[in-house]
């Protein structure tokens, strides 16, 4: 009875017991879906015998294909990183500190791309520039037949990582550039200084840590990023570590575990080094500047030129790709151009209606995401109410846990599941092999994004009326079903949204999770790339678009009762 206290609930570990039921609970759920993945990830690599060996683990590491895998990750995220530094910071200025015209439309476009799975941007500009290109067959500008794609390899991949990531430096940076009051700004304008020279002087270095963040963040998602390097790399033999995971375990199965624990244990420090960047660079900006006004130069004469530019830009990243995906799912099949005689819904009706694999991705992903944004939304108020029993600095290491499980690649995380549910469990038994294990992957990986936007919320809630509620009697979970609940239903909702979006066609952490009768969407469109059947895979990634882009406008909708900060394209 020692380490126990014997309570009306049972037997509770003590210093749970001297936390509270609700803390502790809490406590438990977080380090569950935060902490341990991680954990089981770093036993299985450093001590896979029982005992700790860093001869062997170093030996899986130093292997010639770990070696050029780790010097190819590196290499495509770094570069990817200096073309999304450059082309978000460009966006960042002109849509936060200029009267550039419809510049919620282009920072609303411009974030597309990260709402959008890598998989689908990645087939998209595949089927923009290659030689069985629909839509530039249509226009008689399709590379010969047999001519290869030059999108795939090294700098297919760096490419598409600076446009995939953009949008990352492009929130950061607003969220740098809001915090730079106008007075410091008005004062070098009246003081002689033209608009370059105060964006010179003035803002950008101000902003730095924000830049230095905003790379270490375009950094991080390259390291972690699988759908373009599976799409871009794989058919040239291109392999990231993330795609060297892939290719090993698909090849190998189980038995080879302690090697790509090892793999998965380097992409995670490497993720965790880019992450620590970024917590660095950001470290006092909030004690040195107070939000402000952002501010305004006024373009004049080159107002509507550089409007007219930033929406080619967008046009080019964006709206050109997209036709072109929508030019391949309406043609019969690959390499015939789109025309009046050629066009046909026949893939769509494949895929959506008569196609059993299809049709059980769609319903799967549609159910495993369901579920994880319901389970999610239900438990992100109580988390959170609960969350506050701990001190503020607690707190911040107990939801940056969560962090952690959203921050490492999701190919990481998937071989954290499989460590942890390939054994049975009591009970239960072996989830491996079950859809189960998705939806527990899903839980651990999108965790933070339901909590982000409650946290906000119940942080904006006035005391006062929880403290009114608790002296006319009320409890803590009357006050919390009455009062907290009710006000941080909006932003539950909104990061319910958010968590379907995420999940519904992702690939990176159900590629290794999958089995039969339990693929998802990302999943299939993969498989259907890589089988040739490119046009049942277009199919597949518009719908996709068009269901992204839906709930992306229910959001909008939603966006007056949510707090500031958490749709990032208001």
């Amino acid at each position: 009875m020692s380490s126990t206290l014997l309570s009306g609930r049972g037997f509770v570990p003590r210093p749970f017991a001297r936390l509270g039921f609700g803390p502790a609970l809490a406590l438990v759920v977080i380090l569950g879906l935060g902490v341990l993945p991680m954990g089981r990830i770093v036993v299985e690599a450093l001590v896979p015998g029982g005992a700790v060996d860093l001869q062997a683990f170093a030996a899986r590491l130093g292997k010639a294909s770990a070696l050029r895998a780790t010097w190819n990750t590196l290499d495509t995220a770094f570069c990817g990183a200096l073309i999304a530094l450059a082309l978000g910071t460009a966006f960042a200025v002109a849509v936060s500190m200029t009267d550039l015209p419809g510049k919620r439309t282009i920072g609303f476009l411009f974030l597309l791309p990260l709402m959008i799975a890598p998989q689908v941007t990645a087939l998209a500009f595949l089927q923009l520039l290659g030689p069985s290109s629909a839509l530039l067959g249509a226009l008689g500008l399709a590379p010969p037949p047999g001519t290869a794609n030059p999108l795939h390899g090294r700098s297919g991949i760096i490419w598409l990582y600076g446009i995939q990531h953009a949008p990352i430096v492009f929130i950061t940076l607003r969220a740098g550039f809001a915090r730079i009051p106008r007075d410091l700004t008005e004062a070098a304008r009246a003081g002689g200084a033209g608009a370059l020279e105060t964006l010179r002087t003035i803002i950008l270095p101000i902003a730095a840590p924000y830049f230095a963040a905003a790379a270490a963040l375009a950094f991080v998602s390259g390291v972690g990023n699988f759908g373009i390097p599976a799409l871009l790399g794989l058919p040239v033999n291109y392999l990231t570590l993330a795609t060297l995971i892939y290719q090993k375990l698909s090849s190998f199965g189980p038995s080879v575990l302690p090697e790509v624990a090892a793999l998965s244990t380097l992409i995670g420090l490497l993720a965790l080094a880019g992450v620590a960047c970024q917590s660095l660079a950001l470290r006092g900006t909030g004690h040195r500047l107070g939000s402000g006004t952002p501010a305004r130069f006024a373009l004049g004469a080159w107002r509507w030129p550089l409007g007219l530019a930033a929406f080619a830009i967008v046009g080019l990243i964006l709206v050109l790709p997209a036709l072109a995906l929508l030019a391949t799912s309406l043609v019969p099949t690959v390499g015939v151009p789109l025309s009046l005689a050629t066009v046909t819904l026949d893939n769509f009706a494949e895929v959506l209606m008569r196609q059993a694999a299809t049709l059980r991705a769609f319903r799967n992903s549609f159910l495993l995401s369901g579920a994880a944004a319901l389970i999610l939304a239900v438990l992100a108020v109580p988390l959170v109410v609960a969350g506050r029993g701990f001190g503020a600095r607690t707190r911040r290491w107990l939801f940056g846990s969560l962090t952690l499980a959203y921050a490492v690649p999701g190919i990481v995380l998937a071989i954290a599941c499989i460590l942890l549910f390939l054994r049975p469990l009591p009970l239960i038994g072996s989830l491996y092999g079950t859809a189960a294990i998705i939806l527990v992957a899903y839980l651990m990986r999108f965790a933070t994004l339901a909590l982000q936007p409650v946290e906000a919320a119940i942080g904006q809630i006035a005391g006062d009326l929880t403290e009114a509620a608790a002296v006319s009697g009320a409890g803590p979970l009357r006050r919390m079903a009455t009062i907290t609940a009710p006000l941080a239903l909006p932003a539950a909702v909104a990061g319910a949204l958010l968590v379907f979006m995420s999940a519904f066609n992702e690939l990176t952490v159900s590629a290794l999770l999958w089995s039969g009768g339990n693929e998802t969407l990302g999943v299939v469109l993969f498989s259907l790339e890589e089988a040739g059947l490119a046009s049942a895979a277009a199919a597949i990634a518009v719908t996709t678009v068009v269901v992204v882009v839906a709930l992306l406008a229910i959001l909008d909708r939603l966006a007056r009762r949510l707090p500031p900060g958490v749709l990032p394209w208001r």
